[in-house]
């Protein structure tokens, strides 16, 4: 088996800048590290190239698509990381007090659920949960930010976060 190839630093430069663009947009804030968030930048893209998505690089994929929802950057569980420790699981996203330097980042436990528990929760989400007949549309909610839309498919992309289609969930 071949060495993949090289990734140019031409490219990490363009993700990086990339991200960091989506994120002051949607409100969200990078490490101020750029020389660490450019080594999670890298990794983000291998995962890319390896799997087809940028899963978490501080996480093991499991090399599926539908099993990684979850974990695709910017993951399910970055906004409740932030809300308790002021950073997401790999730090790629911190507060705006770390941002600024006015806070510190410790050690931010997995809060990822082991695989049977995911498959389990997966699974009950198919199952709905009450009168949904009721309504015109189907509620859809994005499971990265919690953004809400009634209509008939959840967007391409998240007006708030930018997450692609497949990490909305039905919420109603």
């Amino acid at each position: 088996m071949s060495e993949p190839a090289p990734i140019p630093d031409e490219e990490i430069e363009r993700v990086y800048r990339q991200l960091d663009r989506d994120a002051e947009s949607a409100g969200y804030h990078l490490n101020p590290d750029e020389a660490f968030v450019k080594g999670l930048v890298r990794g983000l893209i291998e995962n890319e190239r390896r799997y087809g998505y940028r899963a978490c690089p501080c996480r093991l994929s499991m090399g599926s698509k539908d099993a990684d929802l979850d974990i695709i950057c910017p993951c399910d569980y970055r906004d409740p990381d932030l809300d308790e420790h002021n950073a997401c699981y790999c730090a790629l996203y911190v507060s705006l007090g770390v941002r600024k330097g006015e806070q510190t980042v410790g050690s931010i436990p997995e809060r990822r659920p082991p695989r049977a528990e995911r498959e389990r929760a997966r699974a009950e989400a198919r199952v709905p949960a009450g009168p949904i007949g009721e309504l015109p549309f189907p509620v859809w909610r994005c499971k990265v930010c919690g953004y809400l839309c009634a209509r008939g498919e959840p967007p391409l992309q998240c007006p708030i976060c930018k997450v692609a289609k497949e990490r909305f969930g039905r919420f109603l």
